[in-house]
């Protein structure tokens, strides 16, 4: 059984404006892998930091609604966790 989720992510703003479109294409290859399915992406460009993270101060923030397995979250954590293309992420369970 899938549940609602939500992930943020940053990805760092030494990557191009160009690449991020193939950043949000791996992640959201990564949720398919798992089982999930991706119902809605919001990008809002390239935001200022509220602190410095790895000498960055400027990100491009993506959000991704989910449908995804529970028991796969860990597994989607870790894939971000080990990606040079994510320096921050967070994944919340939406209410029913």
């Amino acid at each position: 059984m899938n549940r609602a989720y939500e992930l943020g992510f940053i990805i760092p703003s030494s990557v191009s404006e160009s690449d991020t479109q193939s950043v949000i294409d791996t992640v959201k290859g990564w949720v398919a892998d798992f089982g999930g399915e991706v119902t809605n992406v919001d990008y809002w460009g390239r935001r200022r930091l509220a602190y410095t993270i790895d000498d960055y101060r400027e990100g491009y923030y993506v959000f991704l609604n989910m449908n995804f397995p529970p028991a796969r979250v860990n597994e989607l954590e870790r894939n971000l966790l080990l990606s040079d293309r994510v320096i921050r992420h967070l994944v919340v369970r939406l209410d029913e």
